[in-house]
């Protein structure tokens, strides 16, 4: 079976600093309950802000490191999950499902990708 990793874009403009609803939390749970129970989520997690984080690139033969925030992302990957699904609809259903248990003060994106080899 196919599988599929979905990255979580978040807009870090609309969060808040406290984060989720309890509300919102309840809602994922409910959901992350449901895709492990069906066999379909093999991992996910939220990742810390960009304001933590460090870019390492490789560019004309040397490395260099940029540490967070990075002024030009205005949306960043907030999150990820790896899912097995019978196809791309059904990836992009489980995303679908996800996107929808956010607050509406969220802007956030998944892209769902398959994994090569999956």
């Amino acid at each position: 079976m196919p599988r599929f990793l979905t990255m979580i874009r978040v807009d870090e403009t609309t969060t808040t600093e406290e984060g989720l609803s309890p509300e919102c939390t309840e809602r994922m749970g409910v959901l992350l309950e449901e895709i492990t129970k069906a066999g379909v989520m093999l991992d996910t997690a939220a990742l810390t802000p960009v304001s933590e984080g460090t870019r390492v690139t490789w560019s004309g033969g040397r490395i260099s490191h940029t540490d967070g925030p990075f002024t030009e992302a205005k949306e960043v990957v907030g999150g990820y999950s790896i899912i097995q699904a019978e196809n791309r609809a059904e990836a992009v259903k489980w995303a679908r499902r996800f996107l929808e248990v956010h607050d509406e003060h969220w802007t956030v994106t998944a892209e769902v990708r398959e994994i090569v080899g999956g």
